[in-house]
């Protein structure tokens, strides 16, 4: 099978090639690159000198010779390319946010997805029906909506954010299963390396600006933030408090800051979850006193049901790893993998689940994601390109 990627030679676009280099369904490579046309992969990226070669293409001619594409561009422009794959009834995957904004179910009927868009990017839908072919590709949200599209013809996969992904599956287990309360918010914090800037970053993200220091950034101001949002409520439908699949129960708001630190690669997200009445140990004056002494023995017998339902939520997912009592997520041992490792605990008072994760965000975060809903829509294995061992060092 001949995969296409547009964009070949971004970040992401480079991490899609070494990736899809080595799966065993891919049997050639058609790349493209505005900046260097008619110039070689190895020449911008040295590494692959030996083991992958490729001239640089015009995505026309890209699109016109793959069975597949990955498109690795700015905001905004990746209609044009979808519609031209659904010319040719061939699969196209956007790692950028244009095909990002569905309707949470409970929302349907008065979710305008291209308003959202539009506030945050600053564009309009050039192809509003295009839309309607697009599927947000979160495989632990929408697997098998996946699947269905695929089976009726092609499909538009809009690969999820870095940060979406990683703040989303801390917390899906307790939404679906109805343990938050919905008088306080959710709060995802979460650090990122540099690399989430892009191959040509803003001046914060350039290396004098942000060694040696840890920032928050874009606060209350972030473009991911309703992608969050929109996660959250669409697996609120399946909480058990939910009276039918339609109508989840009511959603607390969510805060999201995200945060630069000095490292390459990695995202973690750790993720604040206030727990309804029959979770929390305490309230009141009591969960005061109780936060000044160390956790209790209740309170951790508590967090290992929760952990014990984090684990059974995720238990036939291949890249979710819950992480056992003592042990928290951390972004070096995902590093170069499309895991994302989960830890749970719960805050000294009991009332609070902070659950965090960890990913690379080259990889699940965009790359390995964007390679996973392929397997899923060629109903390879989904593990496929996928296999190596996060490296620790």
């Amino acid at each position: 099978m001949i995969a296409g990627i547009i964009g070949a030679t971004g970040y992401a676009g480079a991490e899609l090639v070494r990736l899809l280099s080595g799966h065993s369904k891919i049997n050639k490579l058609l790349l493209s690159s505005v900046s260097f046309e008619g110039g070689q992969i190895e020449e911008v990226y040295p590494n692959f000198l030996g083991r992958v070669s490729g001239s640089l293409l015009k995505a026309s001619d890209v699109i016109s010779g793959a069975d597949v594409v990955f498109a690795a561009l700015p905001h905004g422009v990746g209609e044009e390319f979808a519609a031209s794959c659904m010319e040719r009834k061939i699969h196209y995957i956007d790692l950028s946010a244009d095909f990002r904004f569905g309707a949470p179910p409970q929302y349907k009927d008065s979710f305008n997805d291209e308003e959202v868009y539009s506030a945050w990017y600053g564009k309009s839908y050039k192809n509003p029906g295009l839309h309607k072919h697009s599927v947000y590709g979160l495989p632990e949200l929408n697997r098998q909506r996946l699947k269905e599209l695929a089976s009726q013809g092609p499909v538009i996969v809009g690969n999820p954010g870095c940060y979406p992904t990683g703040g989303s599956l801390a917390a899906f287990p307790a939404l679906a299963k109805g343990l938050m309360r919905t008088d306080n918010p959710i709060i995802v914090d979460a650090i990122t390396g540099v690399s989430g800037g892009g191959r040509e970053p803003s001046r914060s993200f350039h290396y004098p600006e942000c060694a040696d220091s840890v920032a928050p950034y874009k606060i209350a101001a972030h473009r991911h933030s309703p992608e969050i949002a929109c996660n959250f409520a669409a697996m609120s439908v399946f909480s058990a408090a939910a009276s039918s699949p339609q109508m989840a129960a009511p959603l607390p708001p969510v805060i999201f800051t995200p945060h630069l630190a000095p490292m390459n690669r990695g995202i973690l997200s750790t993720v604040y979850i206030p727990l309804n009445d029959s979770w929390r140990r305490t309230s009141g004056n009591d969960a005061f006193l109780k936060a000044l002494m160390p956790a209790s023995k209740e309170n951790e017998e508590k967090a290992n049901m929760i952990r014990a339902l984090y684990a059974d939520f995720y238990k036939d997912e291949p890249f979710v790893r819950v992480l056992p009592a003592g042990l928290n997520a951390s972004t070096n041992r995902v590093r170069q993998s499309n895991y994302c490792d989960i830890s749970v605990n719960l805050d000294l008072s009991g009332s609070t689940l902070i659950a965090a994760s960890a990913i690379d965000n080259m990889v699940k975060g965009a790359a390995g994601q964007a390679i996973q809903n392929m397997n899923i829509l060629f109903g390879f294995d989904e593990t496929a390109g996928l296999e190596s061992i996060p490296i620790l060092f």
